[in-house]
């Protein structure tokens, strides 16, 4: 399966509420961020947690954020790793999708 993003493709990080666990953090949701690079295929934790069968595994992405989009204030990056199904491209989120910090 070839992966839908390569190192300095823009992305969104999902905006949503689940459920049961995650490991997008609350901080990326609905925050644009750039791919740095693949660390290959894993199962995907939310999954493995409600005990699906079969688990899908998917490419997990090195995403990096600007820190003051995170929290406001820095002039440091985050790099956070985030599996497929929590990213969308940012073309198709629109050039807003970056929220602002503390909302």
């Amino acid at each position: 399966m070839a992966e839908r993003f390569a190192t300095g493709d823009r992305v969104v990080v999902r905006l949503d509420d689940p459920t049961t666990h995650t490991r997008a953090p609350r901080y990326v949701r609905g925050r644009t961020g750039t791919v740095l690079e693949r660390h290959g295929r894993h199962p995907l934790p939310d999954a493995v947690v409600v005990g699906a069968s079969p688990v899908p595994v998917e490419t997990v992405y090195a995403v990096r954020f600007l820190a003051a989009e995170l929290f406001g204030t820095g002039a440091h990056t985050v790099t956070v790793n985030l599996w497929d199904s929590y990213l969308s491209p940012a073309a198709a989120a629109g050039a807003g999708a970056t929220r602002e910090a503390g909302r």
